[in-house]
């Protein structure tokens, strides 16, 4: 069974408006059986041999009826070039499609960027929306034309127990369509699988110890959600495990664990301020899956179920999973935003256009929702009086549970499975 994507139309896109497209993400997130739905000819880089004739005859590759797949192209990173010369020399839209699940062994070997021949995309998790658990009847891009289909919902079949399990289980394909009893364990078994690299063909794993890798991401995890600087991460492992650990090592993990696309941290939101306020340009910690954290700290639905202030924090993740993918389908980014005084937005939605919505992600109940859309309220305030951003389009506060619906202060008020591009 094959759940579409909605990748789906940026890759098909892509591939009418630019010679190659290239597919990046973490493993098993679905690429290379999406990228099958587009290609007339294809090659998989995913056995020894199939590698080593690769490297030694790159140009090789690219035989075969156009579009032309080559998944994992990574692994011979020469297949990039000698894809960047035959459209140098013969310009055509569409004729390949590259895969990867991370970057190049040796980025050297990578001698052009590709721009205007080779167009980047990247895929992620599914989404609640794309796995078919949320009923999608709060549209993102609606919100931004003014909310005006926006429903009443009070959304009573869908509990905290719920999003503790999509938390744990992940948005990975196989996982998704597992029967419930087993997908967790799905799940885990790829986490486990993160840290094989005794047969990796790069150099830059092999050499990766991996119980290191798991000790980062273990505080990554406890940090989750925030803006911890790196001397607290690295402070965090040195108490919890014991060990020394400096800077240089530190970077030279959290290089490969980006390049495995397990970390994607957010950036700051910087709108030009005409005050004293001091925008803070910390990112936010954050992973590519709510499961890895779980996962990395053997947090299972009934760990968060007991703890509802770590419970907030890993469902802040999650939703950014979401609302990234939700983002990219409208050409948009995904920030956060903080300043001196305290104020703080959770997510901060900008278009190409301009347009820009906040978001604040709570787990529910009055309290939480009234705090939320009083932080909304206060930050569109100031970013309309003082600075040069246009007013906002939607201020949203995006719960775990609970109705849809619409404030007297004009704030919304939605669930996470409630919610589409």
């Amino acid at each position: 069974m094959y759940y579409n994507r909605l990748i789906e139309d940026e890759i098909a896109l892509k591939l009418n408006t630019s010679g190659a497209v290239v597919v990046a993400g973490p493993k098993f997130c679905g690429k290379t059986t999406t990228c099958m739905l587009y290609q007339k000819s294809f090659v998989k880089l995913n056995t020894k041999q199939s590698i080593m004739m690769a490297r030694m005859n790159p140009k090789a590759v690219l035989n075969g009826d156009k579009p032309r797949l080559i998944d994992e192209w990574q692994k011979a990173p020469d297949i990039w070039n000698q894809v960047k010369d035959d459209l140098d020399f013969n310009y055509e839209f569409g004729k390949y499609i590259l895969t990867g699940s991370s970057t190049p062994a040796d980025k050297t070997e990578v001698h052009h960027s590709g721009a205007g021949r080779i167009t980047p995309l990247k895929m992620r998790p599914m989404t609640l929306w794309e796995s078919k658990e949320s009923k999608g009847t709060v549209s993102l891009r609606d919100l931004f034309e003014g909310g005006e289909n926006f429903p009443w919902d009070m959304n009573q079949d869908f509990t905290l127990e719920d999003v503790a399990f999509l938390l744990c289980r992940g948005g990975w394909p196989v996982s998704v369509l597992a029967q419930k009893e087993f997908a967790l364990e799905i799940t885990k078994n790829y986490y486990n699988g993160l840290f094989v690299f005794e047969d990796s063909e790069n150099e830059r794993f092999r050499n990766k110890k991996p119980e290191v890798l798991r000790m980062i991401l273990r505080s990554y995890a406890r940090n989750i959600s925030t803006e911890a600087a790196v001397s607290t991460i690295i402070a965090d492992i040195r108490q919890s495990n014991e060990r020394t650990m400096d800077v240089k090592t530190y970077d030279d993990y959290m290089e490969a664990l980006k390049d495995l696309y397990v970390i994607e941290d957010m950036e700051a939101w910087n709108p030009n301020i005409r005050s004293k306020t001091s925008i803070r340009s910390t990112p936010t910690r954050h992973f590519v899956d709510t499961s890895i954290a779980c996962r990395s700290l053997g947090v299972s639905p009934a760990d968060l179920m007991k703890d509802l202030n770590s419970f907030g924090l890993f469902f802040e993740d999650f939703a950014v999973r979401d609302l990234r993918v939700y983002a990219d389908t409208l050409g948009g980014t995904v920030k956060h935003y903080r300043d001196n005084t305290g104020l703080e937005c959770d997510a901060v939605v900008k278009l190409e256009d301009g347009r820009w919505g906040g978001i604040e992600i709570k787990l529910g109940g009055d309290d939480l929702i009234e705090e939320g859309a009083s932080s909304l309220i206060t930050l569109r305030n100031k970013i309309v009086e003082k600075s040069d951003e246009k007013t906002p389009s939607f201020l949203l506060v995006l719960t775990a549970v609970g109705g849809a619906y619409k404030r007297e202060d004009g704030v919304f008020v939605a669930p996470i499975n409630l919610l589409k591009p």
